[in-house]
């Protein structure tokens, strides 16, 4: 009887703890939200006040049409929808050749995909805004576009930690049955490896999506602008207006936050399997 009081003790201290732990990871999400219904009167009160009142739900309203809301949306989206879709054909094909296949200088390859991973984003900053001004692209949205959609370091890192936890027994039956190399990765490893692709997928959405120090670098006409870049405009060297720029950056990251609400299950296997398979 001792030892089951224990134990419905330690189970109610814990439940204590993780609902404590979840609500301080809630906390910025919650005051973002209290002060996007917030008008100027109510935003510097003392003590703060958590619950608006009355509610300022025409925060939304100017913050959709102060800063084109919908063309910057529609910006964004196209950025993130491209350089995803390149990421997820890209990095998935080249984990699997470094994971499953034998050919030669894989590992000097690997190797040099490992090392990229170590170099800080700064030291490439400018040779990569060198060479799309060569290319003529700066002033558009293909760096954003292309610098992803060829293929990312650490996602293929991680889809080849993954492939290499899938059987080789597998790629051997097929191969006995007369299926090429692209068919074995297509019909069968790839749709084995999806929730790490969706995982990696959902990191470069979220990546592509509030990018802020690239749309900076390499957009300079407003009609291209991206919403990170958008938020900024609630700002100036005198005041922010937050409650508006709390209102903006809500409906900013409603979309990621749907998204992930729809792919957390694959999400949290995918990064279970590619950390735990080596």
């Amino acid at each position: 009887m001792k030892n089951h009081r224990n134990a419905a003790a330690r189970n109610l201290l814990t439940q204590l703890v993780l609902i404590a732990l979840a609500l301080s990871f809630a906390a910025p999400l919650l005051w973002m939200i209290s002060t996007s219904l917030k008008d100027n009167s109510q935003l510097y009160m003392d003590p703060p006040r958590w619950i608006p009142s009355p509610v300022h739900w025409r925060n939304y309203l100017d913050a959709f049409t102060r800063i084109s809301f919908p063309r910057m949306f529609s910006n964004t989206l196209i950025v993130t929808v491209f350089s995803t879709l390149g990421m997820l054909i890209v990095s998935p094909l080249a984990a699997y050749s470094l994971a499953k296949l034998d050919w030669r200088g894989k590992g000097l390859i690997f190797g040099l995909t490992v090392s990229v991973m170590m170099i800080p984003g700064p030291v490439t900053m400018i040779p990569e805004f060198l060479l799309f001004h060569k290319l003529k692209w700066v002033g558009t949205l293909l760096p954003l576009i292309v610098k992803h959609a060829l293929g990312v370091p650490v996602y293929i890192f991680m889809l080849r930690q993954f492939f290499k936890g899938l059987p080789s027994e597998l790629q051997q039956a097929a191969r006995i049955d007369g299926a090429g190399e692209f068919h074995i990765y297509w019909r069968i490893m790839l749709p084995l490896a999806m929730p790490a692709v969706l995982a990696t997928g959902l990191f470069q959405v979220m990546s592509s999506w509030n990018d802020f120090l690239g749309p900076l670098l390499y957009l300079n006409d407003p009609s291209q602008y991206t919403l990170s870049l958008g938020l900024q405009q609630f700002q100036n060297e005198i005041s922010t207006e937050w409650g508006l720029l709390m209102a903006a950056t809500f409906l900013m990251i409603l979309p990621i936050i749907i998204l992930f609400f729809f792919l957390q299950k694959s999400f949290i296997q995918g990064i279970t399997f590619t950390g735990i398979k080596g």
